[in-house]
């Protein structure tokens, strides 16, 4: 049941961070940064992207994918079609990985140590759900007060 929700709240999240970069009214105003925002929206979906496709596609779905991490951040100008396609293929990897997660391994301490730690399985994925919608509003903010008509 909880990688239902999961399922849920990932894709609905990852359409919404589509729907912000669609937003923007100047394509390049997403690759802003500015006084004490020291991290773009095309950063941040970079980052999310490669996130999720590493803790869940590679990790739980074997998927191959190989995070850069710092490229996450340092690669800048990607066109607005490219990221919404990488979030797209991002929700394709969740949708094929999620429902095979079974409850047992919910339970079962997930396959890597984080930050030093332990932890299930089920306690990471939630925090992944979490971690999206923490910068899922960073994004929202970014656009309201980076992309405005002056």
């Amino acid at each position: 049941m909880l990688t239902d929700i999961l399922l849920s709240l990932l894709c609905r999240d990852l359409n919404k961070l589509k729907e912000e970069l669609e937003l923007y009214r100047d394509e390049a105003n997403i690759w802003l940064i500015d006084g004490s925002i020291l991290n773009s929206a095309g950063n941040l979906c970079l980052h999310l992207v490669g996130n999720l496709n590493t803790y869940i596609g590679a990790i739980l779905g074997d998927s191959g994918y190989v995070r850069n991490r710092p490229e996450e951040f340092s690669l800048k100008y990607i066109p607005r079609t490219e990221l919404v396609r990488k979030i797209e293929q991002t929700i394709a990897v969740i949708e094929a990985t999620l429902p095979l997660v079974t409850d047992a391994q919910m339970q079962s301490e997930y396959p890597q140590e984080i930050n030093g730690g332990k932890q299930t399985t089920g306690y990471f994925l939630v925090h992944l759900a979490t971690h999206l919608s923490y910068h899922l509003g960073q994004v929202n903010y970014h656009r309201r007060l980076l992309d405005r008509k002056e």
